[in-house]
């Protein structure tokens, strides 16, 4: 067969690709992964009583901020992860720094705090099922991020099966902090760690046989 040929047998039928198809997959993804939280801790855990006058405290802000903070850059790793060829790049820096930051602050506080006081400043009322909670709410999102990255193009299945876990774990965590009775940094830093550790390892263990295309 002559490269004419070829080129021109390669080329017929081929329908151009549509614009920003990894922006768009993993938003509805996203959506689709909010809300399905949002069910979860309303209508199975209830929202907490007090959150009208709980959205007055700054600290309460503090805790949304920093899984929001890690949502983002673990969305952002998960559309350039979907691509082929396309590393990470400055975006690591972005899915430590929350998690160091909050670590720094916890040993800060367990440092300046009474002796008497750390054990429940670090394990709180709650600390037996927090990180399962998480875990659970962000199943839904699990499942939707997954779906967007598999109908992309990954190559690098085991990490873009972890980040998308990661953007998973960030939405139930965000969830269950309206339901949260915990206000203590360092039980954010152990326990909502942990819970968000559950979905970014299954999404690994899971992401070379689930996102192969």
């Amino acid at each position: 067969m002559k490269t004419d040929d070829l080129i021109s047998m390669l080329s017929t039928g081929v329908a151009p690709v549509e614009r920003h198809v990894a922006a768009k997959r993993l938003g509805r993804a996203l959506v689709f992964g909010v809300l399905g939280a949002l069910a979860i801790v309303i209508l199975g855990y209830g929202v907490r009583h007090d959150i009208s006058v709980l959205m007055r405290a700054p600290l309460f802000w503090v805790k949304l901020a920093w899984p929001a903070c890690l949502a983002v850059a673990a969305l952002a790793a998960a559309a350039r992860l979907a691509r082929p060829g396309i590393e990470i790049g400055g975006w690591w820096a972005g899915l430590a720094a929350p998690v160091a930051l909050v670590w720094l602050a916890a040993l800060l506080l367990l440092w300046l705090a009474p002796p008497g006081t750390r054990e429940h400043l670090l394990m709180g009322r709650t600390w037996r099922s927090c990180s399962f909670n998480i875990a659970l709410i962000s199943l839904p999102a699990f499942v939707a991020v997954m779906w967007a990255a598999r109908g992309l193009a990954p190559t690098r299945l085991r990490l873009a099966g972890a980040v998308a876990g990661l953007v998973a774990a960030t939405i139930g965590a965000l969830a269950y902090s309206l339901r949260c009775p915990e206000m203590s940094v360092p039980f954010w830093a152990t326990w909502y760690v942990i819970g968000m550790s559950i979905p970014t390892a299954a999404g690994a263990l899971l992401g070379p046989s689930v996102l192969r295309w």
